[in-house]
């Protein structure tokens, strides 16, 4: 996995050198940026969101940089951690048991050592029991399962953190979390599963219950890659947001509606659903659909690695974006102090959580370093 850091562009070598050959279609590419900027300008002030992944940033265990191995990801920990930073959400992955309990867990199958053999079960198909033996144990004297992380080259190690806290579930997330801190829920399912409207319902309606229950005050919103998921959480209830989640184009899915910001778009109109969250790379590549975004009156927020260079961070501000999702909360919330200057939230994170706020920033001022940025910037995205 790459090394993730917060840096300033000039520390990104790889963003220093305009590649051969790309020349005109970086030009035509900033053009597209800054003119979505100057669209995104002609709105009123808003502000501009961070948001925690998975709490205080996923776990990138084969990554050299340990800040992303500090605490746990999906912990009751994780996000009080984040809560101590100026985020306003943070931004975690909720599953089902099969006895019908929502938990937070990313991965969409278990990992541990049993017998000197790797034992890989479906989160889905454990029993609430079981769930909560693995990995550390917050009851003194007890010890969890061992638990394994497999890597995208098929690697598995040992999923070990700094900072450990045992797994939760949604409710635990809710009684022990700061109530200032709202929550992204992501409804987390298997991208290769066919799941039957029946199915889906019973999901999303254990998701519901306790949500009804136990979230009181707190800001909710609601995202989902699964479009069927996302336009079901609409039908079944008003009273929060549901985001459709997208990588924007830069991967290919077998439903049309996941391969690009352009079917996000037409998904959201068609869905009453009320905003996209988007690969960051899909808005650097495509541009020219955030004014449609803005003009559809839906929020964008992106996720992704390049939310971890502050200067891509800014200019997504520049350009309309209403929030980010990030790993290295303390770093980014940072810049983003440093770098734009955010009106003081009111009682509610408005923009998210009642979609109500607009949709852009102020007129923005393109420096000379803003459009060097821009140049070192989109051949990396382009490729």
């Amino acid at each position: 996995m790459a090394l993730l850091k917060a840096a300033r562009v000039a520390d990104v070598p790889t963003l220093d050198v305009v590649a051969p050959g790309l020349v005109v279609e970086t030009a035509d590419a900033a053009a597209s940026i800054a003119a979505a900027a100057a669209a995104a300008g002609q709105q009123q002030q808003r502000r501009f969101s961070v948001i925690g992944h998975r709490g205080k940033g996923m776990n990138a265990l084969a990554s050299a940089d340990r800040r992303l191995q500090e605490v746990r990801e999906n912990t009751v920990r994780s996000f009080n951690d984040a809560a101590r930073f100026p985020v306003d959400f943070v931004e975690f992955d909720v599953q089902v048991t099969k006895d019908g309990c929502p938990i937070i867990f990313h991965d969409d199958f278990i990992n541990t050592e049993e017998d000197g053999k790797i034992s890989r079960k479906r989160v889905t198909d454990l029993q609430l029991e079981d769930f909560l033996h693995y990995g550390p144990q917050n009851e003194q004297g007890k010890i969890g399962k061992l638990l394994l992380r497999k890597m995208k080259d098929g690697r598995m190690l040992n999923w070990n953190v700094q900072s450990e806290d045992a797994l939760c579930t949604l409710q635990e997330a809710f009684e022990k979390v700061n109530p200032r801190l709202g929550f992204n829920v992501e409804l987390k399912f298997d991208d290769y599963i066919e799941y039957q409207d029946k199915e889906l319902t019973r999901i999303l309606q254990a998701i519901l219950k306790v949500i009804f229950e136990y979230a009181k005050d707190r800001p909710i919103l609601f995202s989902s890659f699964q479009p069927d998921a996302a336009q079901l959480m609409r039908k079944l209830q008003s009273k929060y947001p549901v985001y459709f989640l997208t990588n924007g184009g830069t991967e290919i899915y077998t439903d049309v509606r996941r391969n690009s910001l352009e079917e996000a778009i037409k998904l959201c109109l068609g869905s009453g659903l009320e905003g996209i969250v988007s690969e960051a790379r899909g808005i650097f590549r495509h541009p020219a659909a955030i004014p449609k975004i803005k003009e559809s009156n839906l929020s964008l927020l992106t996720y992704g690695t390049l939310n971890n260079v502050p200067e891509a961070v800014y200019m997504q501000h520049l350009m309309g974006v209403n929030g980010v999702i990030v790993d290295l909360v303390p770093e980014i919330t940072e810049a983003v102090s440093e770098l734009i200057a955010l009106p003081e939230p009111g009682p509610e994170v408005e923009n998210l959580s009642n979609n109500q706020a607009a949709k852009g920033p102020a007129t923005p001022n393109f420096s000379q370093r803003e459009i060097s940025f821009l140049l070192r910037l989109i051949p990396e995205l382009v490729q």
